[in-house]
Protein backbone atom coordinates (compact mmCIF):
# COMPACT_ATOMS: atom_id res chain seq x y z
CA UNK A 1 0.00 0.00 0.00
CA UNK A 2 1.24 3.80 -0.88
CA UNK A 3 2.51 5.74 2.38
CA UNK A 4 0.03 8.81 2.76
CA UNK A 5 1.14 11.30 5.16
CA UNK A 6 0.94 10.06 9.23
CA UNK A 7 -1.97 7.47 9.88
CA UNK A 8 -2.71 5.63 12.46
CA UNK A 9 -1.71 1.83 12.87
CA UNK A 10 -2.94 -0.77 15.10
CA UNK A 11 -2.40 -4.42 15.53
CA UNK A 12 -4.91 -6.93 15.97
CA UNK A 13 -6.32 -10.56 15.35
CA UNK A 14 -8.63 -11.60 12.68
CA UNK A 15 -11.90 -12.63 14.01
CA UNK A 16 -13.60 -13.38 10.39
CA UNK A 17 -13.01 -13.27 7.17
CA UNK A 18 -16.16 -14.45 5.79
CA UNK A 19 -16.92 -11.20 3.63
CA UNK A 20 -15.25 -10.54 0.03
CA UNK A 21 -12.85 -8.20 0.42
CA UNK A 22 -13.09 -7.65 3.87
CA UNK A 23 -11.60 -8.85 7.58
CA UNK A 24 -12.67 -8.06 10.99
CA UNK A 25 -9.78 -7.28 13.35
CA UNK A 26 -10.10 -7.02 16.92
CA UNK A 27 -7.62 -4.48 18.84
CA UNK A 28 -6.80 -4.82 22.33
CA UNK A 29 -5.48 -2.25 24.32
CA UNK A 30 -4.88 -1.96 27.89
CA UNK A 31 -6.71 0.70 30.39
CA UNK A 32 -5.75 1.30 33.17
CA UNK A 33 -8.86 2.07 35.45
CA UNK A 34 -9.57 5.28 37.53
CA UNK A 35 -10.22 4.08 40.83
CA UNK A 36 -9.03 1.07 41.86
CA UNK A 37 -5.99 1.59 39.07
CA UNK A 38 -6.05 -1.83 37.91
CA UNK A 39 -5.14 -3.14 34.18
CA UNK A 40 -7.82 -3.96 32.10
CA UNK A 41 -8.30 -5.14 29.30
CA UNK A 42 -10.82 -3.27 26.52
CA UNK A 43 -11.48 -4.46 22.97
CA UNK A 44 -12.70 -2.68 19.36
CA UNK A 45 -14.23 -4.43 16.11
CA UNK A 46 -13.04 -2.78 13.05
CA UNK A 47 -13.81 -3.81 9.38
CA UNK A 48 -11.03 -3.69 7.83
CA UNK A 49 -10.33 -3.90 3.67
CA UNK A 50 -8.58 -6.84 2.34
CA UNK A 51 -8.00 -6.02 -2.00
CA UNK A 52 -6.41 -9.46 -2.23
CA UNK A 53 -7.30 -11.60 0.28
CA UNK A 54 -4.05 -11.94 2.81
CA UNK A 55 -5.29 -12.48 5.90
CA UNK A 56 -7.38 -15.16 7.59
CA UNK A 57 -9.04 -16.21 10.87
CA UNK A 58 -6.20 -16.42 14.20
CA UNK A 59 -4.13 -13.86 12.10
CA UNK A 60 -2.20 -10.99 13.59
CA UNK A 61 -2.40 -8.48 11.24
CA UNK A 62 -0.82 -4.61 11.03
CA UNK A 63 -3.74 -2.26 9.96
CA UNK A 64 -3.63 1.57 8.63
CA UNK A 65 -6.69 4.09 8.62
CA UNK A 66 -7.98 5.18 5.42
CA UNK A 67 -10.59 6.95 3.65
CA UNK A 68 -14.10 6.17 3.58
CA UNK A 69 -13.90 2.73 1.56
CA UNK A 70 -17.86 2.02 2.68
CA UNK A 71 -20.72 2.44 5.73
CA UNK A 72 -18.30 1.16 8.28
CA UNK A 73 -14.87 -0.03 6.13
CA UNK A 74 -12.53 3.09 7.50
CA UNK A 75 -9.36 0.97 7.96
CA UNK A 76 -7.02 -1.20 5.28
CA UNK A 77 -4.88 -4.22 5.88
CA UNK A 78 -0.83 -3.23 5.65
CA UNK A 79 0.56 -6.69 6.46
CA UNK A 80 0.25 -10.13 8.41
CA UNK A 81 3.09 -9.78 11.42
CA UNK A 82 2.03 -13.25 12.36
CA UNK A 83 0.33 -16.05 10.73
CA UNK A 84 -2.48 -18.23 12.59
CA UNK A 85 -1.24 -22.09 13.40
CA UNK A 86 -4.69 -23.09 11.73
CA UNK A 87 -3.54 -22.18 8.94
CA UNK A 88 -1.79 -24.74 6.73
CA UNK A 89 0.23 -24.13 3.87
CA UNK A 90 -1.80 -25.64 0.24
CA UNK A 91 1.14 -28.04 -0.05
CA UNK A 92 0.72 -29.40 3.50
CA UNK A 93 -2.68 -29.95 2.93
CA UNK A 94 -2.02 -32.34 -0.24
CA UNK A 95 0.39 -34.18 0.98
CA UNK A 96 -1.44 -35.19 4.12
CA UNK A 97 -4.45 -36.02 1.11
CA UNK A 98 -1.99 -38.53 -0.23
CA UNK A 99 -1.21 -40.22 2.98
Amino acid sequence: MKERGHRQRLVGTVISDKMAKTVVVRVERLVKHPLYKKYIHRHKKFAVHDEHGIASIGDVVEIVSTRPLSKTKRWAVTKVVKRSSATASPLSEEGEAAR
